[in-house]
């Protein structure tokens, strides 16, 4: 079989240029209806997607988006060396050759995820070259940790113009520790198990991230041969192993894109349904929904209906790592609190420059006040479609929730973030009923 990457063409305005050419026209005041199918998790299918530089016996991912992040984390792929074929919704991995060069600047400065291959690459050939990462202007992030989890096991660590520079101490292969992440990181925690599966002897990671992508990702490695268990609570075990082998395995499905269809029922008094989803892994965002006065039930293993309402109650959020209200939500549910009758107060406690789309929304007429790190929602009768620019991803979903209840059009520009996280979101929301279309504004 010949391997190659997907093509750009494939993904929705994957060229950043022409999606920043485009606005999304938001009309306001449709109800929604129906059914919609969720995704396979975007940050589930971009640790599996580094994690299959573990085994150069090739990989087959299915269940993965069709997203820009993908596009860019299989192009670092195959800067690496390794061959990446899309056939639908799989993707197919052969890592059989990989060299020492550098994953490209240009990517991996868009993309966060896209150090995680420090962890797989130093596992599997004791040596890495990753560029210092980027993503979403939403907060620092340091490696740090990452930095940390990788010397602990054995690597020495150099940071240049940069560029991180990590090489096993002694010989080819890492050596089993035991770790303590200051904070539950799920890139760390992510980095340093990848590294770890085919390190000597048996590392612990204590305080590790609880996320459900992390047990995703645990679940591909034993799938590969990896020794794991753990995954999914504070303390994970890693026992070594010499190699890894082929595997097929299909990514869980998004659970962040889940539940900004969740909000999307609520915030328009709507009723639909959603699958596949783990609803295990929407707890928090389930309460808060029900705690504002929407109603969800679960129909089977695998589906939710979420029954919206109108006069919905305040309620207050504070996110934290996982099974507390995920940061990725934050955004979303601001959008639905500008409705809510009374105070709602938002703490955000993960990253420190996750609020920049307060002053968006308070150009659609809500009231927010904002001190810090902390939000004051005061709930407004209405909003009023406006011009809006996406901030970040999730900034981004917030302003199409918000413009789908507003009265009016809302015009929103940076769809590039949006492009990077929401499979085909304009497609599903009209099957729902929503009025939106993409144009260029001349």
């Amino acid at each position: 079989m010949t391997y190659q990457t997907s093509s750009p063409a494939t993904v929705p305005n994957a060229d950043e240029a022409h999606a920043d050419a485009e606005v999304l026209q938001v009309v306001g005041g449709a109800r929604l209806a129906g059914q919609v199918q969720i995704s396979g998790a975007k940050n589930s299918a971009l640790a599996l997607l580094a994690a299959s530089l573990l085994t150069g016996e090739g990989c087959e991912i299915s269940n993965v988006p069709h997203l820009v992040d993908i596009e860019r984390m299989s192009a670092i792929l195959i800067a690496l060396g390794a061959q990446v074929l899309r056939q639908g919704d799989k993707l197919k991995i052969r890592a059989e050759q990989i060299g020492y060069a550098s994953a490209p600047y240009e990517l991996v400065s868009k993309l966060r995820a896209s150090f995680f291959v420090i962890g797989s690459l130093m596992g599997r050939c004791g040596r890495a070259r990753v560029p210092l990462p980027g993503g979403c202007a939403i907060g620092a992030r340091p490696v740090d940790l990452h930095v940390r989890g990788l010397q602990a096991l054995g690597a020495e660590v150099h940071i240049e113009h940069g560029i991180v520079e990590a090489r096993c101490r002694c010989g080819d292969r890492l050596e089993g520790a035991r770790i303590y992440l200051d904070y539950p990181s799920v890139g760390a925690t992510e980095t340093i198990m990848m590294a770890a599966t085919l390190a000597r002897g048996q590392t612990i990671i204590e305080n590790a991230a609880q996320e459900p992508e992390i047990v995703d990702l645990a679940n591909f490695c034993i799938a590969m041969g990896a020794q794991i268990r753990g995954a999914g609570t504070k303390t994970i075990v890693i026992d070594g192993v010499s190699e890894l082998h082929q595997a097929s395995y299909a990514v869980i499905p998004d659970r962040i894109e889940a539940g900004t269809f969740m909000v999307a029922a609520a915030i328009t008094g709507s009723t639909i349904s959603i699958a596949p989803v783990i609803p295990e892994h929407l707890g928090a965002v389930i309460a808060k929904l029900q705690e504002v006065g929407v109603r969800v039930v679960q129909q089977g293993r695998d589906q939710l209906t979420i029954i919206g309402g109108h006069g919905y109650r305040s309620a207050d959020i504070e996110t934290l790592p996982f099974p507390g209200f995920p940061t990725d939500m934050q955004a979303q549910f601001m959008a639905l609190l500008t409705l809510c009758e009374g105070n709602s107060v938002i703490t955000e406690t993960v990253f420190e420059n996750r609020l920049q789309h307060v002053a968006e929304l308070n150009r659609m007429g809500a009231n927010i006040k904002l001190k810090g790190n902390v939000a004051v929602v005061s709930g407004v009768p209405v909003l009023s479609g406006a011009p809006v620019m996406a901030t970040d991803l999730r900034a981004s979903a917030a302003l199409v929730l918000a413009g789908l209840a507003a009265q009016g059009v809302t015009t929103i520009k940076g769809l590039h973030h949006l492009d990077r996280g929401y499979e085909n979101i304009d497609h599903k929301l009209r099957t729902l009923g929503a009025k939106l279309h993409r144009t260029i504004l001349e």
